[in-house]
């Protein structure tokens, strides 16, 4: 004869239960979160790996945006220095457009090609590593709100307690 179970095994069964689907939900979901790192083409070209996801910051390269075939739309990212190639199948955010800051998630393909995500434009450095910022405002290239060159002059920084 099959014995019941009491009404406290019915309980600790379903904690049980339950404790182990909570288990395996939090390890589904810690296993994937995975480090996104935000560089610039610069640091990119050396260091990116095919199928890293990665945010790239920095400018959209003048004369670099275009639409190809299928519709996706195409552009560069620069730092001043480098370039990478972006390929994003959407329609960019309204701030997009050249000389523009932007910060974009995406995966390096076998083409050499970022296949992205997502696409962020931006209208200032906060957003932006500061090694970019800094390569572009010494350039005396950097656009800021107004969309006017923040004069090379100006863009000394100084290292102390809240930088």
């Amino acid at each position: 004869m099959a014995k019941r179970m009491t009404r406290q095994q019915r309980r600790l069964a379903v904690i049980g239960v339950a404790g182990l689907v909570l288990a395996v939900t939090a390890g589904l979901v810690l296993s994937n979160l995975k480090p996104v790192y935000f560089r610039g083409p610069t640091e990119l070209a050396t260091s990116a790996k095919v199928g890293e996801l990665v945010r790239i910051g920095g400018l959209v390269k003048e004369g670099s945006v275009a639409r190809d075939a299928q519709g996706n739309l195409l552009f560069e990212v620069t730092d001043t220095a480098n370039a990478v190639k972006v390929r994003y199948a959407g329609d960019p955010p309204d701030l997009f457009r050249e000389n523009q800051g932007v910060v974009v998630e995406a995966k390096l393909t076998k083409d050499g090609a970022f296949e992205a995500s997502r696409v962020l434009a931006k209208h200032d450095e906060k957003y932006m590593p500061k090694e970019v910022a800094e390569a572009i405002k010494r350039k005396g290239e950097w656009r800021g709100p107004s969309d006017t060159p923040v004069p090379a002059a100006q863009t000394t920084t100084t290292s102390g307690a809240g930088s």
